[in-house]
């Protein structure tokens, strides 16, 4: 596998949370970044904040949903450093509200971005590591691909179709053994992507219960190079929301549910809002700054009372 040291990584969502923090992880090991998002002027600033940091990087502001833009961008990564070792596939969105209250156009673009766009990045990737028959492709999924996400339903269609588009591909190059698809599955992680996401709830979005920093996630990415392996769950929470999934599907629905109805309907109000789903926005940090504030807080009691009402489920079913 390459060192990180050297190695040329393309990150497709470089501006913003997960995918600025992993810039800036790769960086200070010395990476040959390519940095992708879909607006240029922030994307240039994250360029040179990873030259501060030691890295060379190139940004081509791209359009993820475009299959044409995305294979520019593997043509321009493999034009200034002959090959292309790692890409990540991080360029993420969300519609928040009621299923059908929701435009079907937000649920649309969404999956477009999340699903296709992962897809437009491996489709335009996997053809040059079979030419040097070796890289590492590590997608950003989310818990969501296991754990019902109500009020988001849309989200968690694209990060579910985006674990079997994962697993299949990894069924379909089981003869290639020096290429290797890694799935990375946060769960609440502090970043600008809720304040971001398109909002038609009528309340304010905020988050609760364990929240990871974009940092841990950036970690794992650094790890998936060095060691890939096909799903690398970040956090205990994240490994507990999956394992209970799996065992309680039923009650796990249930509580997701009514969690988030009680959620939404204590935040405050909120005018609707298409976020970041067809304009990118002009702040990009790091953080969201959910840590500090939020406006859905989900209290330790009603995690706790979770926690109860899946466990005497599971020990009925016993």
């Amino acid at each position: 596998m390459p060192r990180i040291q050297g190695a040329v990584v393309v990150i497709a969502g470089a501006s913003s949370g997960i995918g600025r923090a992993t810039a800036q992880r790769l960086a200070r090991e010395g990476a040959h970044l390519v940095l992708a998002s879909r607006r240029a002027d922030t994307l240039e600033t994250v360029r040179q904040e990873c030259e501060r940091l030691g890295a060379e990087a190139v940004a081509v502001p791209t359009d993820v949903t475009d299959a044409q833009a995305v294979k520019a961008l593997a043509e321009a990564a493999r034009a200034r450093f002959g090959r292309i070792d790692v890409w990540i596939n991080n360029a993420g969105v969300g519609a928040v509200g009621v299923f059908d209250e929701v435009p079907i156009e937000s649920h649309t673009q969404t999956v477009r971005i999340n699903l296709l766009g992962q897809v437009n990045g491996a489709y335009a990737v996997l053809p040059i590591f079979k030419r040097q028959r070796h890289g590492v492709l590590i997608n950003t999924l989310s818990i969501g691909s296991w754990v019902p996400t109500p009020f988001a339903a849309s989200y968690a269609a694209s990060k579910a179709g985006l674990r079997g588009f994962t697993e299949s591909l990894r069924a379909e190059l089981q003869d290639w053994p020096g290429i290797h698809v890694c799935d990375v599955y946060p769960a609440i992680v502090d970043t600008p992507g809720l304040r971001h996401a398109a909002n038609h709830s009528g309340h304010r979005i905020g988050a609760g219960g364990p929240i990871s920093s974009p940092f841990e996630v950036a970690e794992t990415m650094a790890s998936l190079i060095r060691h890939p392996r096909a799903a690398a769950p970040v956090g205990w929470s994240a490994q507990a929301m999956r394992l209970v999934a799996t065992l309680a599907p039923a009650p796990t629905r249930w509580v997701a549910g009514k969690m988030m109805r009680k959620g939404l309907a204590s935040a405050p109000k909120a005018a609707p809002t298409d976020g970041n789903l067809f304009t990118a926005p002009a702040d990009h940090g790091v953080y969201g700054g959910f840590r500090n504030e939020a406006a859905i807080r989900i209290p330790a009691k009603a995690w706790l009372a979770a926690a109860g009402i899946i466990g005497f489920w599971l020990a009925r079913r016993r």
